[in-house]
């Protein structure tokens, strides 16, 4: 199938333009490497003169770019869809961080839903924003509700951890097998690193709090707390005993950086 803008730009086809991005609203930059990547592709030179997680202001010129008239033309649909999507999810975790203020740690595993193509994009947005992607560091096993169910059991899945002495295990908290505190009671017998209360009601992070202390194990585990928390949702919960927040959706989905590329000059021809 041929190309229309060959035939558009065939008059001007070997002429060469510059074109700058600016953005449209205040944000933070991410994308950066996978913007050169595909400049590379397209075949124009790009100059970004920002860093990954930097500020972009309102209407900031923050990258230049040369090509020939199709290279511009495919450059405004590759790299604003690069630049503008991983732009917006730095920017929503950079909000949520802010809001958090050191009382917790924002992460976003939401990443994990994404299309196998841009997963590695979204992580690099998240951490841009100063957010994490995972809820504690590497090596860690997580637990989830699935993998209970399969194993029969909390003490089951925990016991098949064993197989990896050097990794912290992260036990998913829904209620499924018993109560909130029985469950985390088991998690706390296996010498579970981190507690993920992944069921969006405050009072089984408190129920899961108070066995934790209860059981003398106050400071030694980290509690999450997750599902369908919204950014507006962390002045409220900055007061109640979590360590990890995790903010999905909202970071991972959030809207696209708005910016634009506008050509400005042809170039002289040597």
């Amino acid at each position: 199938m041929n190309d229309i803008r060959d035939t558009l730009f065939f008059k001007i086809k070997e002429k060469k333009f510059s074109a700058v991005l600016t953005a449209e609203r205040c944000g933070i930059l991410s994308g950066v490497n996978v913007a050169y990547t595909v400049a590379d592709e397209i075949g124009v030179s790009l100059k970004i003169c920002k860093k990954e997680g930097d500020l972009l202001n309102h209407n900031e010129v923050f990258a230049h770019l040369t090509g020939t008239p199709k290279q511009i033309a495919i450059a405004e649909e590759c790299l604003i869809g690069t630049l503008a999507k991983a732009s917006g999810i730095a920017t929503a975790a950079s909000t949520a961080v802010q809001l958090a203020n050191h009382h917790f740690t924002i992460c976003s595993g939401s990443w994990k839903k994404m299309p196998m193509e841009i997963k590695h994009l979204v992580r690099s947005a998240v951490v841009a924003g100063g957010a994490t992607f995972r809820i504690c560091n590497q090596p860690m096993v997580y637990i989830d509700k699935n993998f209970i169910r399969m194993f029969g059991s909390i003490p089951a899945a925990i016991q098949a951890c064993q197989t990896f002495p050097d990794s912290k295990i992260v036990m998913q908290i829904k209620g499924l097998t018993g109560t909130i505190e029985e469950e985390t009671k088991m998690a706390l017998r296996g010498n579970c690193h981190t507690l993920m209360i992944d069921t969006g009601k405050l009072e089984d992070v408190r129920c899961c709090y108070d066995t934790v202390l209860k059981c003398g194990k106050a400071g030694k585990v980290v509690i999450g707390y997750a599902k369908g928390i919204r950014i507006r949702d962390i002045p409220e919960l900055i007061n109640e005993p979590i360590d990890v927040l995790c903010i999905g959706k909202e970071i991972v989905d959030a809207p696209l950086l708005d910016m634009k590329l506008d050509v400005v000059q042809e170039e002289a021809t040597l």
